[in-house]
């Protein structure tokens, strides 16, 4: 008897959610920037949003909420009703920001469900041209030619990857900089074309256009291997630092306890999206390369770069600013 009432329960319980993930989307969807407009989370948020307005058939905004190097986004997510209805478009910053200030909530493992991997990404080193560097080697000299302390840097916050590229930088050759963190990359690309900000490590996607229009110089790339979306400019690893690597990623969380069959359903309609010719070729141009994960997978891969992040930021002595 009492199997037989689990069984109905649980037979319930499943046609439930089956019926929920048939009628997600009911509403137009949130998707949450922790960052300001024109940085590269924020364009990648965009041509996500446009791909899954037309594949679920519901409108998809995107929200920016800056600040707290995207602890206020997380926030917002988290404590959302877990229906799919609001998604959070992330980076690694809400879980490296969170070890480097020893926080515990909200955390980007335990408090969301993992939806879809969308990019990886390398950075780019620039700099200002009026700087007296064109190469990774002439910055490193430039820097020891100053007082320990003299030279800053811009980020997008604490625990971004150009924060994280930058202290690496340093950690490697042995240089003291100030960091600047801004509430998101865009304001800072705006002070290093306005040279308040000698350099900096940014996202291609954001920073690119610039060097392009020849308001930047790039030094460097953070992958191991060149990337066609900049022809010509060497890797950190090549250029003197070896083994230096520092690659961005960028995804979608649901709240912790959105059901399985949303879930599934946001990675399979964001999958289609990221197989589109044209998304590829956009993100091709921008040195990003598509997520192609499953949501387990994609939980499983937050993990593996927690601890690898983790192991970054006290070999490099990160602490809070």
């Amino acid at each position: 008897m009492i199997a037989a009432r689990y069984a109905i329960g649980l037979a319930l319980v499943l046609a439930g959610c089956a019926a929920l993930a048939q009628e997600f989307p009911a509403r137009p969807v949130r998707l949450i920037v922790g960052f300001a407009p024109g940085g590269a989370t924020d364009i990648i948020a965009r041509q996500v949003a446009a791909g899954l307005t037309e594949s679920l058939g519901q409108t998809v905004l995107v929200e920016n909420r800056p600040g707290a190097s995207s602890q206020i986004a997380g926030d917002l997510v988290a404590k959302s009703a877990p229906d799919g209805h609001v998604l959070l478009m992330t980076t690694q910053t809400l879980m490296t920001s969170m070890i480097i200030e020893k926080r515990t909530y909200p955390d980007l493992v335990k408090d969301f469900a993992a939806v879809s991997l969308c990019a990886t990404s390398p950075l780019i080193l620039v700099a200002h041209p009026s700087q007296p560097v064109r190469t990774l080697q002439d910055l490193i000299e430039f820097i020891r030619s100053r007082p320990p302390g003299a030279v800053n840097y811009g980020s997008g916050g604490v625990g971004t990857t150009p924060h994280l590229g930058a202290e690496l930088m340093a950690h490697m050759a042995k240089l003291k900089l100030v960091h600047v963190p801004y509430k998101g990359e865009a304001p800072a690309i705006t002070d290093l074309l306005g040279g308040q900000l000698p350099f900096m490590f940014s996202n291609v996607t954001a920073s690119n256009p610039h060097v392009q229009a020849g308001k930047l110089r790039a030094l460097a790339v953070t992958g191991l291997r060149r990337t066609p979306a900049v022809p010509g400019v060497p890797t950190m690893d090549e250029s003197g630092l070896p083994g230096f690597e520092i690659i961005g990623f960028f995804g979608i969380m649901a709240p912790a306890a959105t059901p399985r069959p949303v879930v599934t359903r946001l990675n399979a309609e964001i999958a289609k999206v990221l197989a589109r010719p044209e998304t590829r070729e956009r993100f091709a141009a921008q040195a990003l390369e598509p997520g192609a994960m499953s949501a387990e997978q994609y939980a499983d891969y937050i993990k593996a770069e927690a601890e690898k992040y983790g192991r970054l930021i006290r070999d490099a002595g990160i602490t809070p600013q």
